[in-house]
C-alpha cells in the first residue's frame, strides 16, 4: 500500500476535522428539535458507573485521537468521538452494551444507539464534577480564613478539605504540582480562575486548563479525593515547546517564572501595571544602583559605594525577590559534622535594604524595593551549578510564621509596619550531600488554612504542626500582605 505524500497529510487532516464539525452541527440540529421530555424509567441510568468516571485526562477520543465533539461514556469512563451512526460512541453502544453517554463540552446526556437526550436530575451531580461552578457567594475561604468545619466526602466516604487534596505524580511532575498548589491558594489569582465561565472563549487553551484544574481541586463534590493535573500539564508541555514535561524532573521556580509571565500574556496583560491578575497580585518594582568598581591602592578589603563618583539607577519590575543564601562551611571537624548551618530571614533580606552592597563583574550593586505587591514570591537560591556538578546549599532559614516587616526595604519609609504572613513554602529533599540529586528530589509544599497548615506532596495530604514547616530546606515562599 502506497504511503500518503506528506505534502497531502494536512489536506486530508483538514478534511476529517471537516466532516467531524459537519457531525457536531448535524447532532446540534438535532437536540434542537429533541424536547419532548424523556421518561427516568425508560432508560439505561441504572448502568451509570460512578467510580469509573474520571474526567481530569485530556478530552480526546480514544480511537480517533480527535478532540473534536467528545463524549464520555457513563458506563466504562472511556472517551469517544460523535454520536451519530457512524460514530466511535455509537460502535461502543452497540458492541460493549454501553449505552448513556454525556457530551463532555454541554454536559447533556444521551441514550444510544436510540439516540435521544436524558433529563434527569440524578445526573447533576456527573455534570458539577465535569464542570464545577462557583459564585462570588461560593467562594471558597482565603488562606487566612479556616477552612469549613465540616469535610467533604467522596464516592468512597474519604473525608477531604476541598483545596486541599493530592495531586498524581504522573511521572516526574512533582516540581510542578508544588506550584499549582501554592498558586491556586493565592486568592486573587484562584477567585478570578474559580468565577471564569466552564467554555469561555476568552484567553488561551492553557488559561481554561488551568482555570479548569482551579475549579476541580476546590470543588467540593468530587468522586475521589484527588486531582490529576494531566490534562493542564499535557497543554503546558506543548505551550512550552516541550521545555516543561511529565516525564522530566525540573525546577519549580523556572516553572513558576514561565507560567506567570504566560499566564499574564494570555491574559492579555502589557507591560503597564496592573494589566493582568499577574501584574497586580505579584508585581513590585526594585531600584537597582550599579557603580563600576575601581581599586583602590590602600588594600581595602571590601570596595564600597563612591558618593563622589557616578552611580547609576535603574527602576525595573519583578515578579519575585531571589534571596542569596550564605555559603556553607567548607570544613567541617568530627564533631561539627552533622551541625546544618541556620541562617534568619531578615538577615538575607539586607540585600534589599539599599545599603548592602555586592560586587558582580567589575560591578557594585545595591538593591531597595520601589514598591511591593499584595504578594511576595521570596526565591532562595540553593543550587548553583559550576563545571562539574549542581551542588545544593543545605542552609536552613528561620523565617516567622506571621507579621513579617518589610516597610525597611522600601526606598520610600513608611511610618506604619508593612506586615506580610505566609501563605505558601515550598521545600526540598534529597539524599545527603552537597549534589543536587535530580533522581531522588522530592518536592513538598506548606500552605495555609487559617490557623492550620497542610503539607502536601503529591497525593499525600496531611494536616502539620506549626514548627515542622522550619525544618524543610525552603525554596520559594508566597508572603501575603496583611490587610490593615
Amino acid at each position: 500500500m502506497a504511503e500518503t505524500p506528506t505534502d497531502e497529510r494536512p489536506a486530508k487532516r483538514a478534511k476529517i476535522e471537516e466532516n467531524d464539525r459537519e457531525e457536531e452541527e448535524e447532532e446540534q440540529e438535532e437536540d434542537a428539535v429533541m424536547d419532548e421530555p424523556v421518561r427516568a424509567s425508560d432508560l439505561y441510568l441504572d448502568t451509570i458507573n460512578r467510580a469509573a468516571l474520571d474526567f481530569d485526562f485530556e478530552k480526546v477520543c480514544s480511537v480517533s485521537t480527535s478532540n473534536i465533539n467528545i463524549y464520555g461514556c457513563l458506563v466504562c469512563g472511556k472517551y469517544f468521538q460523535g454520536r451519530g451512526r457512524k460514530s466511535y460512541a455509537y460502535s461502543h453502544s452497540i458492541h460493549d452494551d454501553h449505552h448513556v453517554f454525556i457530551n463532555l463540552e454541554t454536559t447533556k446526556v444521551y441514550v444510544l444507539p436510540d439516540g435521544y437526550p436524558v433529563s434527569d436530575p440524578s445526573l447533576d451531580d456527573i455534570a458539577y464534577v465535569l464542570h464545577p461552578t462557583f459564585t462570588k457567594s461560593s467562594l471558597p475561604p482565603t488562606p487566612s480564613q479556616p477552612p469549613p468545619t465540616k469535610p467533604a466526602y467522596d464516592l468512597a466516604s474519604n473525608a477531604y478539605v476541598p483545596g486541599y487534596v493530592g495531586l498524581n505524580n504522573i511521572k516526574h511532575n512533582d516540581h510542578m504540582n508544588v506550584i499549582i498548589h501554592a498558586l491556586l491558594h493565592i486568592s486573587p489569582l484562584r477567585d478570578a480562575l474559580l468565577l471564569s465561565p466552564t467554555n469561555s472563549k476568552n484567553g488561551t487553551e492553557l488559561t481554561r486548563r488551568f482555570s479548569a484544574l482551579a475549579k476541580k481541586l476546590w470543588n467540593p463534590r468530587l468522586f475521589k479525593a484527588q486531582v490529576s493535573p494531566h490534562e493542564f500539564l499535557q497543554e503546558v508541555n506543548r505551550a512550552s515547546g516541550g521545555k516543561f514535561r511529565l516525564e522530566q524532573q525540573g525546577d519549580p521556580v523556572d516553572f513558576l517564572g514561565w507560567l506567570l509571565n504566560r499566564l499574564h500574556k494570555d491574559l492579555g496583560g502589557t507591560k503597564k501595571k496592573n494589566s493582568s491578575i499577574i501584574f497586580s497580585t505579584f508585581q513590585g518594582q526594585l531600584r537597582v544602583d550599579t557603580q563600576q568598581v575601581v581599586v583602590s591602592g590602600d588594600g581595602e578589603a571590601k570596595p564600597r559605594f563612591d558618593i563622589d563618583r557616578e552611580i547609576k539607577s535603574t527602576i525595573s519590575p519583578f515578579l519575585f525577590l531571589s534571596i542569596d543564601l550564605p555559603p556553607p562551611p567548607l570544613f567541617q571537624d568530627a564533631i561539627e559534622k552533622n551541625i546544618i548551618p541556620q541562617v534568619s530571614l531578615q538577615s538575607v533580606l539586607a540585600k534589599y535594604d539599599g545599603k548592602t552592597a555586592q560586587e558582580s563583574l567589575g560591578n557594585l550593586r545595591r538593591y531597595q524595593c520601589q514598591s511591593l505587591p499584595p504578594y511576595v514570591i521570596l526565591h532562595f537560591k540553593r543550587f548553583t551549578k559550576n563545571a562539574f556538578v549542581e551542588e545544593k546549599n543545605p542552609t536552613i532559614v528561620n523565617f516567622p510564621l506571621n507579621g513579617l516587616d518589610l516597610r525597611e526595604y522600601l526606598s520610600t519609609p513608611s511610618p506604619k509596619p508593612l506586615l506580610y504572613d505566609l501563605v505558601a513554602n515550598v521545600t526540598h529533599e534529597s539524599v545527603a550531600g552537597t549534589t543536587r540529586d535530580k533522581i531522588n528530589t522530592v518536592w513538598k509544599v506548606h500552605v495555609r488554612a487559617g490557623e492550620r497548615w497542610y503539607q502536601i506532596q503529591d497525593l499525600i495530604v496531611e494536616e502539620t504542626r506549626k514548627e515542622m514547616i522550619f525544618l524543610g530546606e525552603t525554596v520559594l515562599q508566597i508572603w501575603e500582605r496583611r490587610k490593615e
